[in-house]
């Protein structure tokens, strides 16, 4: 079984992440390798939905083409499977968060970007609100002075904070990549299971890698914003090119055999 997060590991990291969209490599690697192994999972923060959209490729396999695929979106609370998302209802948090969360950054003084000025982001992705630094003037002393009034927000609404890489996450609590992927490996008859992921929140699956009694391979899409993962994975590459590169290689040799 492969496994996979989205931004950082298929997609590269980008100022806007609206503007984020798989490489084109990818997305042709996982399409031979969905006829070669028993099941392909993407297990990403996004909406499944959008991870989809965002996995279009003009003039090549697209993400929607990888056979068998199924994309476990908002850290497990969606599934797209066959061109449908099942998932339940967003928690009453969210719409606190989205309600509140304008005035907290007017408090810190934290102007909001419009595109064509520094500031912070706001996704909205339905089931969770992310606030995201990378395009303030100071992205780290931005992400330092969210860090508390963020936590206590999400304290107040119920929500738990997923930090990641220049941004913080406000989601509901009860699950994470690797509940997620656990539970997909209990669903499946995997005999092994490689798992790639760039940021914080793909610890949770590279533990459920570890404890999955499977052989298992842990793959870091290596970047300068984050360092921990790297020390943990089996293997390390260069960002998603590397990703690709790594992919491309096992489809080569799993087709050979």
């Amino acid at each position: 079984m492969i496994g996979l997060d989205f931004d950082g590991t298929l997609a590269p990291i980008v100022p806007d992440p609206a503007d984020a969209r798989v490489a084109p490599e990818a997305a042709a690697a996982l399409a031979r390798l969905g006829a070669l192994v028993g099941a392909v999972v993407i297990v990403t923060g996004r909406p499944a939905a959008t991870a989809i959209d965002y996995g279009q490729v003009a003039g090549g396999p697209s993400l929607a083409d990888v056979p068998g695929l199924v994309v476990l979106g908002q850290y497990g609370l969606e599934r797209w499977e066959a061109g449908t998302v099942t998932s339940p209802p967003p928690p009453p948090g969210v719409a606190r968060v989205r309600e509140e969360l304008p005035g907290l950054l007017d408090r810190l003084g934290l102007p909001r970007t419009d595109g064509t000025r520094p500031g912070v982001a706001v996704e909205d992705k339905g089931r969770a609100v992310a606030v995201h630094t990378r395009r303030a003037a100071d992205p780290e002393g931005a992400l330092r002075a969210l860090r508390e009034p963020v936590q206590a927000l999400a304290a107040r609404t119920g929500l738990v904070v997923e930090p990641g890489r220049l941004v913080l996450e406000l989601r509901p609590a009860g699950m994470d990549k690797g509940q997620a992927l656990r539970a997909f490996l209990d669903r499946r008859a995997a005999r092994s299971v490689l798992f790639a992921g760039d940021d914080l929140g793909d610890l949770a699956a590279f533990e459920a890698v570890r404890d999955c009694g499977l052989p298992g391979v842990t793959v870091c899409s290596a970047s300068a914003e984050v360092t921990a993962l790297a020390e943990l994975a089996d293997v390390v590459v260069d960002g998603p090119a590397g990703v690709a590169a790594l992919l491309s290689a096992l489809a080569g040799a799993l087709a050979a055999r």
